[in-house]
């Protein structure tokens, strides 16, 4: 028992990750019918941004409390994985808007090999130590006492970065909903999304509500890409990928362009990945533990887009003129 809710935390804070970056992949998809594949590498370049400005502010006062580094990190990555993004939108996609689809895709492909290296050039191939910010001993939630006479008791616990994880991924995703629901951003966002033609009839600017998509998931792929580094202590310029696939087959299970699917496709690949490493490791020994956990994320998409490939709760995008 101890051992399942473990693993269920566990696949909580992967998840809560995922939810966020595939967050970005449904609003894009949503608002203009893209894939972007190059979303995986703006939280590379959140997490090679906050580096940056985490040894620098830590240099110059190296007093400061680790939570406070941790918030100016994302205060600097923010922007940074937000003008990156309406950069690639406007130089990228905007002029192969009317072309055919596999255009787009084969550019997205372009600028993720182009933001990798580039982050090569500027950081350098080797993985980085990402600073410690906040402590890494295990907050202890519960406490299994053994019946077994002198067995040692059981505890289920996650860190302080796991609990930052979970805490902020479900601000941010409430404020996301709230956003897209009860403000004039998001029914121009949703206006747009239903029609940009009609749309830009009544006042909205299509070209400017798109730019604001790109960037708000830029917002959110970045504090991601934050949190992935502080919690492996390690960025790299490589490293936005695989999470940005597993993300887009978050999308993909819950159903991409719905931004509640996206939440529960995250979460619920987290969960996969977490309680098929960990039990599908102790049925073979540990052969296929957490070394082979991305086997479980990609099963998962093949089998949604065999089974269900409009996703778990359904494709919430209209069809076009």
């Amino acid at each position: 028992m101890d051992t399942l809710i473990q693993q269920i935390i566990n696949g909580l804070v992967l998840g809560s990750i995922y939810a966020l970056v595939a967050l970005g992949y449904t609003m894009v998809y949503g608002v203009l019918g893209l894939i972007n594949f190059a979303h995986g590498e703006v939280v590379m370049v959140g997490a090679m941004v906050a580096f940056s400005a985490i040894s620098a502010i830590a240099g110059i006062n190296p007093g400061l409390p680790g939570w406070l580094l941790l918030s100016l990190g994302m205060v600097a990555a923010i922007p940074v994985c937000m003008a990156v993004s309406f950069t690639v939108e406007k130089v990228a996609y905007r002029p192969l808007r009317t072309a055919p689809r596999l255009a787009p895709l084969i550019s997205a492909i372009g600028v993720s090999i182009t933001l990798q290296t580039l982050a090569m050039i500027i950081w350098g191939r080797n993985y980085l130590i990402f600073p410690t910010t906040l402590s890494q001993d295990p907050i202890t939630l519960f406490t299994f006492h053994n019946t077994v006479a002198d067995a040692p008791a059981r505890t289920i616990s996650l860190t302080p970065v796991q609990l930052t994880i979970v805490v902020l991924s479900s601000v941010l995703m409430m404020g996301l909903t709230t956003l897209v629901n009860r403000t004039k951003l998001g029914k121009a966002m949703r206006a747009t999304a239903e029609n940009p033609a009609i749309a830009s009839l009544m006042g909205i600017n299509p070209n400017a509500i798109i730019s604001a998509t790109f960037m708000i998931g830029a917002a959110l792929a970045g504090v991601a890409g934050v949190m992935v580094a502080a919690n492996y202590s390690v960025a790299h310029f490589y490293m936005g990928f695989l999470p940005g696939l597993k993300a887009f087959t978050a999308a993909v299970l819950g159903g991409i362009g719905n931004i509640y699917g996206a939440m529960l496709g995250g979460l619920l690949l987290g969960l996969v990945e977490s309680l098929g490493a960990g039990y599908l490791g102790q049925l073979t020994g540990g052969f296929l533990g957490s070394n082979y956990q991305d086997i479980f994320a990609f099963a998962v998409l093949i089998l949604v887009l065999t089974v269900r490939p409009s996703g778990l709760l359904g494709e919430k995008v209209s069809d076009r003129a």
